[in-house]
């Protein structure tokens, strides 16, 4: 009988991931009850069985939606049903004022409480079902954002405990492979508010240039992320390795951050704007919230100097130049411990 070519997909991509997993290990998959988890949830099991990994449902309830405790049971359910070894959830209370936006806000808690899972189950790996087509949105938001080549790169296959084995997978495909095993999935009302801007993409934007400049669009997004992250992450192992050589302690403020001028004046422009990033990061500023603008205030200290002392951070960090010295420090005051 031949296998369904969606299920073949699925399943050919969770396998390339659970080939690092050592036999007898275990993988935690985090599941939502879409169809993009539950077929990622289905082919770690299929997989798993013939691979000796132990696989484990995670869903984690964000508490954001009326019956969302009920839901999450229901996910327990079915991640049990669908072969999972061992199932789990968590509820998080995710903040309303913490200078995120509710998605990213959701996200880190989600993150946190999946980190705590692993590391509960003596998981290797957490499985995330973003899809090819997840990642064309990203594509396509960080160009609109202007973000730089850091966003236009899109979601990397693996960050510390993750990893994304469908980033070649179409969410039609995921969406077939449910139906092809006769899995009933749900839909999450927030994936069709147009209150969100991914959800605008996905159901306006990508939909306009697909028919405005022909098919394969989100393919093509996607693939330029797939091109642009090598590129992206070997200009930040250079500049993390410069960082290194250049960052000192500051007199001034024993726990703050000094980088010498003369030093980052002799980096290249692109590695010279990574490296301020990066001790602006170190000091205290939100990634969130350091954009653009204030790398280049940053890089102004070194190369257009006319006597400015300071900039302000986002974070409460401030950048002082003081002679051949840049030292990042509490805007108010305090120690940046």
């Amino acid at each position: 009988m031949t296998l369904h070519p969606a299920l073949a997909a699925v399943r050919l991509g969770v396998r390339r991931v659970l080939a690092q997993v050592e036999p007898g290990g275990t993988v935690l998959v985090a599941c939502s009850g879409g169809a993009d988890s539950l077929a990622l949830l289905s082919g770690a099991v299929f997989e798993g069985r013939k691979m000796s990994v132990r696989v484990v449902g995670a869903t984690v309830d964000h508490g954001l939606q009326h019956g969302s405790a009920e839901r999450a049971a229901a996910v327990v359910q079915q991640m049990a049903a669908l072969g999972a070894a061992e199932t789990v959830s968590s509820r998080v209370d995710v903040p309303q004022s913490s200078g995120h936006g509710p998605e990213a806000a959701a996200r880190r808690a989600r993150y946190a409480v999946l980190e705590q899972m692993a590391t509960h189950f003596e998981a290797s790996l957490v499985l995330l079902g973003h899809t090819r087509d997840d990642q064309a949105e990203t594509v396509l938001l960080g160009l609109t954002r202007g973000s730089g080549g850091r966003a236009v790169a899109g979601m990397r296959r693996g960050f510390d405990v993750f990893a994304r084995p469908l980033l070649d997978v179409a969410r039609a495909d995921t969406s077939a492979a449910c139906d092809a095993e006769g899995i009933t999935v749900w839909s999450d009302p927030h994936n069709d508010d147009p209150r969100f801007t991914r959800v605008r993409v996905r159901h306006t934007v990508l939909p306009v240039l697909e028919a405005e400049l022909g098919p394969g669009v989100a393919v093509a997004l996607a693939r330029t992320a797939e091109l642009l992250r090598p590129d992206m992450e070997y200009l930040d192992e250079l500049a993390e390795s410069a960082y290194a050589e250049l960052v000192t302690p500051t007199g001034a403020t024993p726990t703050g951050i000094g980088l010498p001028v003369p030093g980052l004046a002799g980096l290249v422009g692109p590695l010279r704007s990574r490296v301020l990033r990066l001790a602006a990061l170190e000091a205290g500023s939100p990634s969130s919230e350091l954009f653009w603008e204030h790398v280049v205030a940053m890089e102004r200290l070194v190369t257009d100097w006319h006597g400015q002392k300071w900039i302000d951070l986002p974070g409460h960090v401030r950048l002082v130049r003081r002679e051949h010295q840049l030292v990042f420090e509490s805007a108010s005051g305090h120690d940046l411990s």
